[in-house]
C-alpha cells in the first residue's frame, strides 16, 4: 500500500484549484458535494459554472493572476486539473510549501490521489488503485455501490446522535464497541435501514440496562469468549462470512503461522495479533502455552480468535483446545475452514470421490518419518480408496515404502500439490514408487500428498499426459 486512504475535513480551510474545461469542473462538482471551499484559477477565463450547484457556488471565489504565485498560507490542498504545464509549476510550488497537491492523471507530480467514491451520507468508502487503473476502481465502486444498503449513512447518522448518551452509561470500551454491533446487527439496525427512525428510537430507548444489552457478566464486565476459525489453506477469498465476522469482532488473534498474510489483513486493525505456531523443525510457544493463552483472554474479557490453517478439526488441534476451554469453564464456539486437501482437490481438479473408481477417503498426518511408520498401511491398500497425506513431504519415502510393502500398486498415481489456492501454488503428479522425487520438484511447502486413482483425473496430470504425448511425437518424427 503505497497511498494511505485519509479524509480531509475541508471546514477547516479552502481548496486551490487550477485549470479549465470539463476536467476542472468534473472536480468542483465533487469538490462542492462535500461543501468545499473552493479558491478557483479558471486558466482559460471560462468561469461559467453552469451544471454545477446553485447553493455550492456560492462557495466558489474566482481567482485573477498566477496561480503559481498563490498565497497557500491556510490551505488544505491544492487541486489541478486540464492545466497543462501550469499545472507542473503549480504543484512544484505545492510541494515546496508542504502542501498536499495533485495533478490530475500525473503521478509524478501529486502527493495524493483521488479514489472513487461511494457517497452514503455519513458513509463514505474510497476505492484506490494506487492511481494505476481508475477503471478498475470504478468497477470496484460499482460493486460496492450494489451491496451496500441506501440508508447506510442513515444508520450512521442514528448511531452517532446516540453515542454519546449511551456510552456515557456503558464505562468500559469492549462493552460500548459490543453494544453498538449488536445493534448494528439486530432488529434497531434493520428498523434504520428500512427507514423506520421513529421506531428505532423508541426500541433504542426501551432498552433498559445498555450494559447488560451488550452482554456485561454480573460485575457489569465484558464477557470472555474464544472462537476457534479455519482460516482455509490460503486464498482469503474462501474466508467463511462467519469467519471475515470473528476476524473483525476479535479483540485478540491468536494465529498458526501457516495463516496467510492476506488472511491476516482481515483481523481488525486494532486488535491484538499473536504468533503462536510453529513449523517443522521451528520452535514454538507449545500447545500447553497457546492453551493456557486462550483461557487467560477470555477471562479478561476478551473475544478471542484461535485462527488456524485450513479447518480446526483436521490436524488442527481444535478438539484438544475446546476440551481445554470447556475444563475452564470458558465460553467457546467452532468455525469450519476449508482444508487443505479439498483446497488442492479445487484447484487442481482432483476428485477425491469418483462413482465407480473411489467410495473413500481416508485423511491422516504423517510429518515425520517416524510417524509414518506407525501407520497401519495394510488398511489403505483398497484401489477404490483415496488417500490424502498431511505434512507429508519429509516422509514421503516412507509413505512409499509402507503402501508398497503392503501391497499397494507402484503405478498407483499420486500427486503433491503444495500451497494450494494461494498464487504460488505448485503441484507434481506421477506414481507411487516415484513419491519421493515428486517431493523433490517441489518448491517448499505446506503441501499434501494424494494417493489413488482420482489423481488420473486431475489437471496437471492430464496436461502431462499432453506433454509425453507431444514428446514422443516430435521424437518419432526425428
Amino acid at each position: 500500500m503505497r497511498f494511505l486512504p485519509v479524509f480531509l475535513d475541508l471546514q477547516t480551510g479552502p481548496i486551490v484549484v487550477v485549470g479549465q474545461g470539463e476536467l476542472v469542473r468534473a472536480k468542483l462538482r465533487l469538490l462542492l458535494a462535500a461543501g468545499a471551499r473552493i479558491r478557483w484559477y479558471a486558466t482559460d477565463g471560462n468561469r461559467d459554472t453552469a451544471g454545477l450547484d446553485a447553493e455550492g457556488v456560492a462557495h466558489i471565489e474566482h481567482v485573477e493572476g498566477d496561480p503559481v504565485t498563490a498565497d497557500l498560507s491556510g490551505v488544505i490542498a491544492v487541486l489541478c486539473a486540464g492545466a497543462g504545464e501550469l499545472g507542473h509549476a503549480v504543484a512544484a510550488r505545492a510541494k515546496a510549501s508542504g502542501v498536499p497537491v495533485n495533478v490530475m492523471d500525473e503521478l509524478a507530480h501529486s502527493t495524493f490521489i483521488f479514489p472513487a467514491i461511494v457517497d452514503r451520507g455519513d458513509v463514505v468508502v474510497a476505492v484506490g488503485t494506487g492511481g494505476a487503473s481508475p477503471v478498475v476502481a470504478r468497477r470496484v465502486r460499482e460493486k460496492i455501490e450494489a451491496m451496500l444498503p441506501a440508508r447506510i449513512g442513515d444508520l450512521a447518522g442514528f448511531i452517532g446522535r446516540w453515542r454519546q448518551p449511551i456510552n456515557a452509561k456503558i464505562s468500559e470500551a469492549p462493552l460500548r464497541r459490543r453494544f453498538w454491533e449488536r445493534i448494528v446487527d439486530g432488529p434497531i439496525g434493520t428498523k434504520v435501514l428500512a427507514g423506520q427512525i421513529q421506531e428505532a428510537e423508541q426500541a433504542l430507548t426501551a432498552i433498559p440496562d445498555p450494559s447488560a444489552f451488550a452482554g456485561a457478566t454480573a460485575e457489569g464486565t465484558a464477557k470472555g469468549h474464544v472462537t476457534l476459525v479455519g482460516a482455509g489453506p490460503g486464498d482469503p477469498d474462501l474466508l467463511t462470512i462467519k469467519a471475515l465476522r470473528a476476524l473483525q469482532d476479535a479483540d485478540v488473534v491468536f494465529y498458526d503461522e501457516l495463516v496467510s498474510p492476506e488472511i491476516l489483513d482481515r483481523i481488525r486493525r486494532d486488535a491484538s495479533r499473536v504468533p503462536v505456531g510453529r513449523r517443522i523443525g521451528k520452535p514454538g510457544i507449545g500447545q500447553s502455552a497457546t492453551n493456557t493463552l486462550l483461557v487467560e483472554a477470555a477471562r479478561a474479557g476478551q473475544r478471542a480468535v484461535r485462527l488456524k490453517g485450513g479447518d480446526p478439526f483436521i490436524f488442527g488441534r481444535g478438539g484438544e483446545e475446546i476440551e481445554f476451554l470447556r475444563d475452564a469453564g470458558v465460553s467457546y464456539s467452532v468455525i469450519p475452514g476449508i482444508t487443505a486437501g479439498l483446497g488442492a482437490a479445487a484447484m487442481f481438479e482432483t476428485p477425491l470421490t469418483y462413482r465407480g473408481e473411489a467410495l473413500r477417503i481416508t485423511f491422516l498426518t504423517a510429518h515425520k518419518e517416524k510417524d509414518a511408520d506407525k501407520v497401519d498401511w495394510s488398511v489403505l491398500t483398497d484401489v477404490k480408496m483415496t488417500v490424502v497425506v498431511y505434512m507429508g513431504m519429509t516422509a514421503a519415502p516412507a509413505i512409499r515404502t509402507g503402501l508398497l510393502a503392503a501391497g499397494r500398486s507402484p503405478q498407483t498415481p499420486v500427486g503433491v500439490f503444495a500451497r494450494v489456492t494461494r498464487p504460488d501454488a505448485q503441484a507434481a503428479v506421477g506414481v507411487l514408487e516415484d513419491l519421493p522425487a515428486l517431493v523433490d520438484q517441489i518448491e517448499g511447502g505446506p503441501a499434501v500428498l494424494i494417493i489413488g486413482d482420482v489423481v488420473a483425473h486431475s489437471a496437471p496430470w492430464r496436461a502431462a499426459q499432453i506433454n509425453k504425448l507431444v514428446s514422443d511425437l516430435l521424437v518419432a518424427a526425428e
